[in-house]
């Protein structure tokens, strides 16, 4: 899996001329922009890659499962993202030689 670290090193290796310190801070830039529009209730989109969006989800019944306790789950938000068609014709694309 692809951590921060290995992330900004592909932006090092991709982008003629940039530093390390200026990658990370590219790369802190976009997520950090991101994080801001989703905060704000709005989407985020990327082109070819995919959009971020906010879905609520509402109240519900649950259990302990340490002690079987039926409890009640507070309405909460949480992230949704979309993959984008380039994005899923990429992950999708099949190799020679395989099935």
């Amino acid at each position: 899996m692809a951590g921060k670290a290995d992330l900004v090193n592909s932006i090092v290796d991709a982008v003629e001329g940039i530093s390390r310190r200026q990658a990370t801070a590219a790369f802190e830039a976009v997520f950090s922009a991101i994080t801001d529009a989703l905060k704000a209730g709005e989407s985020a989109k990327v082109p070819a890659f995919g959009s971020f969006g906010v879905a609520e989800r509402g109240a519900r019944k649950g259990r302990n499962p340490a002690t079987g306790e039926a409890i009640t789950i507070k309405a909460s938000k949480t992230v949704r993202f979309k993959a984008g068609k380039e994005l899923k014709e990429s992950v999708n694309v099949k190799k020679r030689g395989r099935k």
